[in-house]
């Protein structure tokens, strides 16, 4: 494996048999679904689709097309609707000349206003944020304002040499183990009167609405050009809704 695929397909297979994820097989009892470009007719890549009881659904979307020097890995565990526990999400890229990734739990309340809610989801997490951004070979990615705004306040998002990409797997184990430590433990009846303002659900919804957006995300963009529109808006979908679409 490469170093992108080593990096988030061992995430991947520790969220599946940490919480006893099943997988929704294809058609052909592979994956759920192939990816092909329209630059040929191999495939380039799978989207793969998991549920279980604590976490609603995780999808894993790898592309690898050696003809653009792109090797691209995601992974979205999303919890259910009305929880308060962030959604775990780790993207992990070789393209061209350089390596990225980006490494996040994506809140699930309005963080300007929820101290307490912050400081038991996401405060934890402060010591590993600032440990990456001290590590050498890492450039902040470049988003736009309004992409960081539907993400959280400890998103990790960087470029990173060929070494530096190589060390990132305590900073992922510890994201991932504080994630876990929230999936499974119980939500302190502070946090709940915390968030008490707060339609879970239907603030998830209107988030994921547009941390997905192709008006907010350039990337899909570039997603449409390489796999064609109706596949890459498929791939999309999977990602707003907790529902299997097919």
């Amino acid at each position: 494996m490469s170093l992108p695929e080593k990096l988030c397909v061992s995430t991947v297979e520790k969220i599946v048999a940490r919480t006893g994820l099943t997988e929704v097989e294809g058609a052909d009892g592979g994956p759920f679904q192939t990816l092909v470009s329209v630059m040929g007719p191999d495939p380039v890549g799978s989207v793969r689709i998991f549920r279980g009881e604590r976490i609603a659904k995780a999808v894993y979307v790898g592309i690898v097309v050696p003809q653009i020097g792109l090797d691209s890995h995601m992974v979205f565990a999303f919890m259910p609707d009305g929880s308060p526990v962030p959604h775990f999400t780790l993207d992990s890229v070789h393209s061209g000349d350089y390596y990225a990734f980006h490494l996040d739990l994506v809140q699930r309340a309005d963080a300007g206003t929820h101290m307490v809610y912050n400081d038991w989801a996401h405060t934890p997490l402060t010591e590993t944020f600032h440990q990456v951004h001290e590590m050498e070979g890492l450039s902040r990615a470049q988003l736009d304002p309004r992409q960081l705004t539907v993400m959280s306040s400890w998103m990790l998002a960087n470029r990173a040499s060929e070494e530096a990409f190589g060390q990132l797997d305590g900073p992922v184990e510890a994201y991932l183990e504080h994630w876990f430590s929230l999936v499974e433990g119980d939500v302190p009846a502070d946090v709940r009167d915390d968030l008490a303002d707060t339609d879970l659900a239907v603030r998830d919804a209107r988030n994921r609405s547009l941390l997905f957006s192709a008006d907010v995300d350039k990337v899909w963009a570039q997603i449409s050009r390489l796999l064609g529109e109706d596949v890459a808006e498929s791939v999309r979908l999977q990602l707003v809704t907790n529902e299997v679409v097919r």
